[in-house]
């Protein structure tokens, strides 16, 4: 028990890192502001379910589906990259309410998967799984998504906080930081090819 103490803080701060709900709070507020408390709070119950879901099930098959495909963590890091980048793309040169309505089932995707749970949360659970073992790695991940479903909970207080021009400013500044991780994404993954093929 003291060793699990002593690990969670190693494979909780990848993980709050990796989720960032700096970046995943304001696209949630701009895609959900004009909806009934009711309607928002099955689409967070969704997104926090569909999160874990994921995780759970990419812990207990990535590495096998990874094999199986011979698909290398550098191709997973430049396919995430590319939906990363889409969406980030989209979310700046879209108005939102256009956005509400291409998108069906918003709490499953793109809130769910890939922006609480993308690429980049898949991936660190994985090489923490590697490195640290499963418990802390899981606990640290429900921890995460207790912080993420507390403060998609209290989004109304935040819009009220802010204002609505300055969540969507800040939601449009968000876009473009997570355009910005999702090309580092991509760039990783395409060093990590170059490398890999050096060797």
């Amino acid at each position: 028990m003291e060793n699990l103490f002593r690990i969670m803080p190693n494979t909780f701060i990848p993980i709050f890192v990796a989720i960032d709900i700096f970046v995943v709070l304001p696209i949630f507020i701009s895609m959900t502001e004009d909806m009934s408390k009711t309607k928002r709070n099955r689409i967070i119950r969704e997104s926090i379910l569909t999160a874990l879901i994921v995780s759970m099930a990419f812990v207990a098959l990535g590495e096998a589906i990874f094999n199986i495909l011979g698909i290398t963590n550098a191709d997973f890091k430049i396919a995430g990259g590319l939906v990363l980048l889409v969406f980030a793309i989209l979310d700046i040169v879209r108005h939102s309410e256009v956005r509400r309505r291409t998108i069906g089932m918003m709490g499953i995707v793109p809130i769910g998967v890939p922006l609480i749970v993308g690429p980049a949360v898949l991936t660190t659970i994985l090489v923490l799984v590697d490195h640290y073992g499963i418990l802390p790695t899981l606990i640290s991940l429900a921890l995460n998504l207790i912080i993420v479903y507390l403060s998609f909970i209290n989004a109304t207080a935040i819009t009220k906080l802010f204002g609505r021009g300055g969540i969507t400013a800040l939601s449009k500044i968000m876009a473009i930081l997570l355009a910005s991780i999702a090309v580092m994404m991509i760039r990783l993954g395409i060093e990590n090819i170059i490398k890999n093929g050096q060797r």
